[in-house]
């Protein structure tokens, strides 16, 4: 039993490996883009971490756009600064907006 199972699978790695590879080409280059296309920083990175003064500011970008502030400070607890839209920001001191998902005790096995 194992001798003919251990020739099938000799038989299957030499097929394998007597393959040769295709040819490969390789890949045009980028073209640029349009006329009047710009791109708006899609390559930054989502999240940049800043030191101020001893404290540390995380932006988080969407699009390019700055859309919330985590500001932590050095001697005391962090908060947010959410764009409301518009360009008028509101602090938070968490991101959590009180909505909770009601749970009851339905039975309890002793």
């Amino acid at each position: 039993m194992r001798k003919p199972l251990a020739f099938v699978l000799a038989t299957a790695a030499g097929a394998a490996f007597s393959q040769t590879p295709p040819k490969l080409e390789p890949l045009p280059d980028v073209p640029p883009p349009p006329p009047g296309v710009q791109d708006i920083g899609a390559d930054d990175p989502r999240i940049q971490i800043k030191r101020q003064d001893g404290d540390r500011v995380e932006e988080y970008r969407d699009g390019g756009r700055v859309v919330m502030l985590k500001v932590t400070p050095r001697n005391g607890p962090p908060y947010y600064l959410v764009d409301m839209g518009g360009g008028s920001w509101m602090r938070r001191d968490s991101l959590d907006d009180g909505v909770r998902v009601p749970m009851w005790t339905i039975k309890t096995f002793d």
